[in-house]
């Protein structure tokens, strides 16, 4: 059974963005969505996770939990997906911190 997707993706080479395109629409730059088998999903990803290179990808599908739907993601990014007893959390991941010392 076929169901609407979403990926966000951020400096992914051009052929990525030449197949991700070949299945779904580009709304906006790096942002598809489309409707697909789970295998074709799942290809789709495959594809995404190997080629990412220093880009970025989140992927949102359909699931059978509270939410009704789960996130996948590749490469470095702020915001990570942490699980929180079974509901899926965003935690924002600090990227340096500076310590004050006394003078």
């Amino acid at each position: 059974m076929s169901s609407m997707i979403v990926i966000s993706a951020t400096a992914i080479p051009d052929h990525l963005r030449g197949a991700l395109t070949r299945w779904l629409l580009e709304v906006t730059p790096e942002l598809y969505v489309g409707t697909v088998s789970a295998r074709v999903r799942d290809e789709l990803w495959t594809s995404v996770a190997t080629c990412a290179g220093d880009g970025m990808a989140v992927l949102a599908h359909p699931a059978d939990n509270e939410q009704g739907f789960v996130l996948r993601t590749v490469g470095t990014r702020r915001r990570e997906p942490t699980d929180f007893d079974g509901l899926t959390l965003i935690a924002f991941r600090r990227e340096s911190q500076e310590t004050a010392k006394p003078s």
